[in-house]
């Protein structure tokens, strides 16, 4: 097993990648704000990471009608909102939507980077031999 294959180490990986997708579809929103027709987008990733968790457990089935869990999960993923449509041109972004979700995907990414920090701050620590 190698030093960073751990699954703390993956799904840390996992939610850096989504908060990055997350990140680059709020850009676009936000530099579109004004682009008639323009339709809003959100990145679904944390589904993915928690169907990622749940597929460590591994599951007997004793019967057949019991519900079978476990499998790879789909992977993180754009999508185009196009139920909404908040202005005159055909756009539905949010501005202030859109930098609340800013907000909220930093605080997410800056907690993941945290807890990373700290996993490589064991790691270093262990190495020294402290």
């Amino acid at each position: 097993m190698g030093l960073f294959n751990s699954s703390t180490f993956q799904n840390l990986e996992n939610g850096l990648n989504g908060a990055a997708l997350e990140q680059k579809a709020i850009s676009q929103n936000i530099a579109n704000v004004d682009t008639p027709n323009y339709k809003a987008k959100r990145a679904a990733f944390k589904h993915t990471l928690n169907e990622a968790i749940q597929t460590q457990i591994q599951a007997n089935r004793t019967n057949q009608k019991h519900i079978e869990f476990g499998g790879s999960p789909a992977g993180a993923h754009v999508r185009e909102e196009n139920s909404t449509m908040y202005n005159h041109n055909g756009n539905n972004v949010d501005i202030d939507k859109e930098m609340s979700n800013l907000a909220k995907n930093q605080i997410y990414y800056n907690a993941l980077t945290d807890r990373l920090s700290g996993k490589f701050g064991s790691l270093k620590t262990a190495v020294r031999g402290g």
